[in-house]
């Protein structure tokens, strides 16, 4: 090490020693920072002097990952809160924010889906929305995948004639619509239907959705033998399918008979240095969904520490939690985590390591779900991995390739032209960087005209940047076209100067099964093999782009066949 080198090293030191000697006897949260000033770490502590300083001690039991933080850590910074509360609030914002590298930090920044029923207003319709309000309405969910809720929503439709139209119910509408006359509602807008009749079928609903079967079912049936004993047979024959309909769902969904509680169930599963986290999402004894949290590299990080992670930074969204929470393994902040809960929620919430009954049997159905999902983690790694490779030899590439952007242009006969670009990045797509287009400089349908416009575009000017942000350069550029549109985005990356960045183009000939990949400065094209490991990345890479450029055009073509506004 030079001298300067040794004295800045020093003078690092001793900045960090005067701080340790400083730090307040508070409750609060620590960021360590590097040498750079970049934050590596953040973690919260009841008393900050005591937490902070036992990662210096002397002597002291550190894992192999806290001694690789500590050996990194050349400043500190401290920010006191009222409670420990607080910090565990303050934490989780900040890890959320700065995703510190030694951090358990779930790539996940999705709105979660719920069901919104406005209990309060005079005709309640169903909503879907991504943020729970302190609004006196209820909220159903979160639905993870979102497919879940669109089946639940089909189900209540059809069986719930409750009002999915957006205009003000007053009873004194001319004629009723088309969904009256299928019997998916009945008409309040014209007073067909009185405001508390429209609200015994919103208190099914609301039944249905609390996983209250026997309430709901015993109500239906009620109903129907009034409507029998009044010889209203074809009525009371609607309400015998309607029954029918709900009984065959809830046989099919049901996972637990613990009573209509609301659970999030967690569970944990290792193999070597990978781990999968998943969390079920039950209501009313109902599976309405479930999501799944994966590491590729976290064989040192405890399970303790996976767990109360993933709990502290998925509830930080807007996600209401349940009542209970259940977990595989306990951690010393759960009495913390379960007022933290139950403050977010309004009322009790419990956290719970359940080691018998039906609770248990629930922890190992995610246990279970874990193991599987991990073994799909691992399977899809070694095939991206083998993928890769591949793809590098065929396109003789200097290194493997991390990151790939593909393009693709799309158009009807010229007509509201756009363009996407989409983003494979160590194994997955990323969709936070992807990129949409509004052909600007190119007149009628010219693919290669357009194509050279939306890479320069991409790697040149304002566009090479997102929220301040320059996007890395990729290692391959994927185009959707044979030569002609691979020449044109060629001629872009010249014009930018980035004419060494690996690109090459993907098309089938015409009436052909296998793909071609076009090559700069090679005349034939390479054939893919149809089901080798590359050329199924390759057009998993490129049928995105498509799926995501078709999905503008058809947008924007919809805005332009709407009739223009007053």
């Amino acid at each position: 090490m030079s001298s300067s080198g040794r004295q800045a090293a020093e003078s690092s030191s001793s900045r960090l020693s005067g701080k340790l000697a400083h730090v307040p006897k508070r409750p609060g949260v620590y960021l360590f920072k590097d040498a750079h000033g970049d934050i590596v770490y953040i973690g919260k502590a009841a008393i900050l002097a005591d937490r902070v300083r036992s990662y210096f001690q002397k002597g002291a039991d550190l894992s192999p990952k806290i001694r690789a933080l500590v050996a990194q850590v050349a400043d500190l910074e401290t920010l006191v809160t009222k409670s420990e509360l607080e910090a565990l609030i303050l934490e989780s914002n900040l890890i959320k924010r700065h995703r510190p590298r030694f951090n358990v930090v779930l790539r996940d920044d999705k709105q979660y889906p719920y069901l919104r029923l406005p209990i309060q207003d005079d005709f309640p319709r169903l909503s879907i929305v991504r943020r729970v309000q302190p609004d006196k309405a209820l909220y159903f969910g979160p639905y993870v995948p979102t497919g879940a809720m669109r089946e639940t929503l089909k189900v209540i439709r059809k069986v719930f004639p409750l009002a999915t139209c957006n205009i003000e119910i007053d009873g004194m509408a001319d004629r009723a619509c088309l969904e009256f006359e299928i019997k998916r509602c009945m008409a309040p807008c014209t007073g067909n239907q009185s405001q508390e009749e429209y609200h015994q079928i919103v208190q099914q609903v609301r039944w249905f959705l609390e996983g209250k079967d026997q309430e709901l079912l015993t109500s239906l049936r009620e109903s129907m033998n009034r409507l029998a004993e009044r010889e209203e047979f074809e009525e009371a024959a609607r309400f015998r399918d309607r029954i029918h309909n709900i009984e065959r769902m809830l046989e099919k969904q049901r996972v637990a008979q613990v009573g209509p509680v609301d659970q999030d169930v967690v569970g944990l599963a290792r193999a070597g240095a990978a781990v999968d986290v998943q969390m079920l999402f039950v209501r009313g004894g109902l599976l309405i969904g479930r999501r799944d949290f994966f590491w590729a590299d976290a064989g040192e990080i405890p399970d303790e520490e996976l767990v109360r992670s993933t709990l502290e930074q998925f509830y930080n969204k807007a996600v209401l939690p349940p009542k209970e929470v259940l977990l595989p393994v306990g951690f010393d902040d759960q009495v913390l985590m379960q007022q933290w809960l139950s403050e977010k929620k309004g009322e009790s919430v419990k956290v719970l390591v359940p080691e018998r009954g039906a609770k248990h049997q629930l922890r190992q159905l995610a246990q279970e779900n874990a193991t599987v999902a991990l073994q799909e983690h691992l399977r899809l790694q070694t095939e991206s991995r083998e993928a890769v490779e591949e793809l590098q030899n065929l396109l003789a590439l200097p290194s493997l390739p991390h990151r790939v952007e593909c393009f693709d242009i799309s158009n009807t006969m010229g007509a509201q032209s756009v363009a996407s670009m989409v983003v494979w990045e160590n194994g997955r797509m990323k969709k936070a960087d992807y990129r949409r287009f509004r052909i600007k400089t190119v007149e009628g349908a010219n693919d290669f005209a357009s194509m050279h416009e939306v890479v320069r575009r991409r790697y040149g000017g304002t566009l090479a940047t997102k929220a301040g942000k320059v996007l890395p350069c990729p290692d391959l550029i994927v185009i959707d076209g044979g030569a002609g549109q691979l020449g044109a985005a060629m001629e872009a990356m010249d014009d930018v100067g980035l004419s060494r960045v690996a690109i090459c183009g993907l098309a089938k000939a015409k009436g052909e099964k296998e793909e071609r990949i076009f090559l700069p400065g090679r005349k034939a094209p390479i054939v893919l093999p149809v089901k080798s490991p590359a050329t199924r990345l390759v057009q998993t890479i490129r049928d995105e782009a498509h799926r995501f450029a078709i999905a503008f055009h058809r947008k924007l073509r919809s805005q332009a066949l709407l009739p223009m506004m007053p």
